[in-house]
């Protein structure tokens, strides 16, 4: 078939005679150019329409790979538009040497999609939005860190691979080879917070000290981890705030993570109450009020006098909800409900200070 096409040109090119060579060879690499540009529109076209009532993943994959095959399509219609055209032979290598820079780049790009696309049909075993997330959080954080790091080593990779075919590229990178030394110490020192993080990055991905939507105290702040990428780290607060870190400081620096080995957490009320309250009574009143909250998960619900204070004694409350939000609402809950149960059913057992009156001293007084 190639045959046939080279036929074809050949003599659409003789036809052509009576023009000039340049203005034949434009019209011959513009018509290649054309027609492959017209061959991937018909075709995606027709895909389109075939995987527009099929699932998102189908519609996905169309999308992603719409672009690397209408590169390839260019490319390969204009290395054979090449060998037709009359190009002088200054002209067909600068031709083919961009054509072999598109070819290289087209490689980096089918690699970056072909990297998307596992990941993404990796990824749909595992639900982040179920309760317990553990297990897909872990293998989400894995996943989108090893593939920003990998398509990091694509670029550079395809970059490298590029440059290299300039004579000049190749002549100087085997002089810096020679004479290395100096040499890698300066870029070493200049890439060094680049390639702090890409270790980091590699080591959070093996040893997961935190994952996606874990929640975590860094810097004093609560919050979730909303973003992980090559580079840094994207923690969003409570209040909607978000604090972004470097990779390196979570491998650096002691943080909180509430959901390392789950996201149940056991959540911890205080209460300061007189020495009258009534312990029992306050005991039965916490089991009531966590299993008539949605919150509360069924399985922590205690309370245990902890100190004594001069006036006061310390109470603590434990209580446990399947995620930190939750925790923290039934906290919030707990305080209110109990408190509130005081206040109208043991006033006396709210915080009181005491006044001892001596009245030895004011009965002599009045007897004088």
């Amino acid at each position: 078939m190639l045959e046939q096409i080279d036929e074809i040109g050949q003599e659409v090119v003789a036809s052509l005679s009576w023009a000039p060579d340049w203005a034949v060879s434009l019209l011959v690499l513009g018509a290649a150019a054309l027609l492959a540009l017209a061959l991937h529109r018909a075709v995606y076209r027709v895909l389109t329409r075939l995987v527009e009532q099929r699932e998102l993943f189908w519609r996905s994959l169309v999308q992603r790979t719409e672009g690397p095959v209408r590169m390839a399509l260019v490319v390969f219609a204009l290395s054979i538009a090449a060998g037709i055209a009359p190009l002088s032979p200054g002209q067909t290598t600068v031709l083919r040497h961009g054509l072999l820079i598109c070819f290289i780049g087209l490689l980096g790009w089918v690699m970056l999609t072909a990297l998307h696309i596992w990941t993404t049909v990796y990824l749909r075993r595992f639900k982040l939005e179920a309760e317990d997330n553990l297990l897909a959080r872990k293998h989400a954080t894995q996943s989108r860190i090893l593939q920003r790091v990998a398509a990091t080593l694509i670029v550079v990779i395809t970059a490298a691979v590029a440059l290299m075919t300039f004579d000049g590229v190749r002549q100087y990178g085997v002089s810096l080879l020679a004479s290395a030394g100096a040499a890698g110490i300066v870029v070493g020192l200049a890439l060094q917070p680049l390639l702090k993080n890409l270790v980091a990055g590699i080591q959070l991905a093996i040893t997961q000290p935190i994952r996606l939507e874990d929640a975590v105290i860094v810097e004093g702040e609560w919050g979730n981890v909303e973003e992980i990428s090559s580079t840094y780290v994207v923690v969003r607060l409570w209040d909607w705030r978000r604090m972004v870190l470097p990779l390196s400081y979570f491998i650096e620096n002691p943080f909180q993570n509430w959901t390392r080995e789950g996201a149940a957490l056991i959540g911890t009320v205080m209460l300061y109450v007189d020495y009258t309250a009534p312990i029992p009574e306050m005991r039965r009143k916490l089991e009531e009020i966590a299993k008539g909250s949605s919150r509360w998960d069924g399985k922590v619900v205690n309370m245990q006098v902890t100190d004594f204070k001069q006036d006061t004694m310390e109470v603590r409350m434990l209580v446990s909800a399947g995620n930190a939000g939750r925790a923290f609402d039934l906290r919030c809950e707990v305080r209110e409900k109990m408190i509130g149960w005081l206040q109208a059913e043991y006033p006396h057992a709210l915080p009181r200070r005491r006044a001892e009156i001596d009245r030895a001293p004011q009965a002599a007084l009045a007897a004088e």
